[in-house]
């Protein structure tokens, strides 16, 4: 899939960012335009892969900014993306159209101008192009606090709303104790990273092997397209060198390629690992059986690639989401040391973690709405004099 990137606030510029490195350092042929847009200039030059002249601030001829950021406010940064959108039309007319099949609208949903600003920039798109829209939104940490867990629960509504489609990430299910604030952003954008390349990445040539049973753009728009809510199901395992330079050497001298030994002890592993994916942790986690439908990807050494093994895992993802919307195929990378397995899982129903973020959204709203109402009384009771003799100035 050829996609146009666009990373919007602090955490959906820096992942933006991260996508387009990775796929440099992977080899793959992914982005063919990547922007981050940003109501803070000063998050904009912590970019360091993505054109200097694709970084755009919004929001700096309004008082309320000034180009200093949202605030963790996300009607302003609503409001901020509003405003300025003559300005992003006009910049979005340098997305080469031709050459995309989708954007991709990346934003934190935790704080102001990704959560806020991010679904309307997918108002934007939808409305001046055909392509279609899909979103990839971080959930914050339960630690970041209540105010973060309403714009989260908030913002879900708003990017499923406006977007084809919008992926999850919890940053709460990869969180590790041991990461410091910074460790633990670098190592979850990494993993993001990995996720969203290597799917969406699949069945564009980049001068690699040809795939056998090709998985290109329409798959991934056919999987997506039912809307909602998805999670990335993701496994890797590293492929035995001797077993390489041997299967190598076969594929070359025989006609036949692989003995059926070899051809089994393949189809296992294959099977084998899109199982472990499944069953491991998702990008969000979420209950597999709620999938509408599902899209599976196996990259890696071509000798590694059994095609019986991708059927048998086809058959059982089919049997865990009771439908057989499941489509699957294979990205042939010659010069990988891993065998990987990424599953795409379109459409979840039951998604605790989301469940949950909206009680706690709930609760915040209501304490901040019972602080608000209570405030004045407070202030009023603070700078008068008991017997209210004392006038003001």
């Amino acid at each position: 899939m050829k996609l146009a990137v666009i990373g919007f606030g602090n955490a959906g510029g820096k992942i933006a960012d991260r996508i387009v490195e990775y796929e440099g350092e992977t080899g793959r042929s992914l982005c063919r335009f990547s922007a981050v847009v940003n109501t803070a200039s000063v998050d904009l030059e912590k970019i360091t892969h993505i054109p200097r002249q694709n970084r755009v601030l919004i929001g700096q001829t309004d008082e309320r900014s000034k180009g200093h950021g949202a605030g963790a406010d996300p009607e302003l940064g609503s409001e901020l993306t509003r405003q300025d959108r003559p300005e992003l039309a006009r910049f979005l007319d340098s997305v080469p159209l031709h050459d995309i099949d989708a954007f991709l609208v990346i934003g934190g949903l935790g704080g102001g101008t990704g959560s806020g600003g991010g679904p309307v920039l997918a108002e934007i798109l939808a409305d001046r192009y055909d392509e279609p829209v899909y979103g990839l939104g971080i959930l914050p940490s339960r630690d970041e606090g209540g105010r973060a867990s309403l714009n989260a629960a908030r913002s879900v509504q708003s990017y499923t709303e406006e977007t084809d489609g919008l992926i999850v990430f919890d940053n709460n299910a990869w969180k590790d104790g041991g990461d410091t604030i910074e460790d633990g952003y670098e190592r979850t954008n990494y993993e993001i990273a990995k996720r969203v390349v290597t799917l969406l990445g699949a069945g564009e040539y980049d001068g690699t092997t040809v795939s056998e049973n090709a998985m290109d753009s329409s798959d991934i728009n056919r999987t997506l397209a039912v809307g909602g809510v998805s999670s990335i199901a993701f496994a890797e395992t590293d492929v035995d060198q001797s077993t390489r330079r041997q299967q190598g050497l076969l594929s070359r001298v025989r006609s036949g390629g692989s003995s059926d030994g070899d051809d089994v002890d393949a189809a296992t592993k294959v099977h084998s690992l899109v199982r472990r994916a499944v069953q491991s942790r998702l990008t969000c986690p979420a209950q597999v059986h709620s999938t509408e439908r599902a899209l599976v990807v196996v990259s890696g050494p071509p000798t590694e690639l059994a095609q019986k093994g991708l059927v048998r895992a086809r058959q059982w993802l089919e049997g865990e989401i009771g439908s057989v919307e499941v489509l699957a195929g294979d990205d042939p990378r010659p010069g990988s040391d891993v065998l990987s397995a990424t599953v795409l899982l379109s459409n979840v129903t039951d998604v605790p973690r989301i469940d949950r973020l909206q009680e706690q959204a709930v609760d915040a709203q209501s304490n901040i709405e019972q602080q608000a109402a209570g405030r004045q009384d407070e202030i009023s009771e603070l700078i008068t004099d008991d017997e209210d003799r004392l006038d003001p100035i």
